[in-house]
């Protein structure tokens, strides 16, 4: 059961959210505005907030940038707005998952679950070491080192060569990364993944023309392998 904060103005759809997420097990308390959210947020401390953008006293991606100021709480937007500006927005003010109106219950309780567990997933190897050949990341120091070289990645650099190194010799699709490291799960650019592994692989000392930590699987996606082995 996860303890679930809803935050939504309209009353008939807030207490309809309330009532069938209480079914399918979850604990929800609730919020009509902003202000009162982000009280309940900090001093309740829920599993995950659902959070409306169309709010009577703050704008949603407000509320959300000062929820992210003071918490890192998952939190999925759920709002009427479509339009992939509005998307990218909320993305890049801390979502992690963004669902368009209407919805039904079972599908927010799905993306619900989806959240949860890529948190818990990266509770287990989030913090460990990883080593692939003569690659070392530290993921608590942000740090990755080639053959004791320190590789000096960006933030997302770093997120996109450590979710392929806890996963050495599986192929993992562009789809995937753009849900798991980029978090568009609404969909994204393929080529926002071909020019971070084109900057990864110069940083790695290879091309895609000669790979040697990462290669591509045409038609699938890419892994990581030990070039030694």
């Amino acid at each position: 059961m996860a303890q679930l904060l809803l935050v939504e103005d309209d009353a008939q759809v807030r207490a309809a959210l309330t009532r069938a997420l209480t079914e399918r097990g979850h604990a929800v308390t609730s919020a009509s505005a902003g202000m009162p959210g982000l009280t309940r947020a900090v001093a309740d401390r829920p599993d995950l907030v659902v959070l409306d953008l169309g709010l009577p006293d703050l704008d949603g991606c407000e509320v959300l940038r000062m929820l992210r100021a003071v918490s890192a709480v998952p939190v999925i937007v759920a709002t009427a707005r479509d339009d992939e500006p509005e998307i990218v927005r909320a993305l890049d003010a801390g979502a992690d998952d963004y669902v368009v109106k209407p919805f039904s219950a079972a599908h927010l309780d799905a993306r619900i679950r989806a959240v949860l567990r890529r948190g818990r997933d990266a509770d287990d190897d989030g913090t460990a070491p990883v080593a692939v050949g003569g690659l070392r990341i530290e993921p608590a120091a942000r740090e990755a080192t080639l053959d004791g070289t320190p590789l000096g990645l960006t933030p997302k650099e770093f997120d996109l060569l450590h979710y392929l190194a806890v996963r050495p010799g599986q192929v993992v699709s562009k789809r995937e990364l753009l849900t798991e490291v980029w978090r568009m799960a609404y969909g994204g650019a393929d080529k926002t993944v071909d020019v971070h592994l084109s900057w990864l692989r110069r940083k790695l000392g290879e091309s895609a023309q000669a790979p040697r930590y990462l290669q591509t699987v045409h038609g699938v996606g890419v892994k990581i392998v030990d070039p030694g082995a």
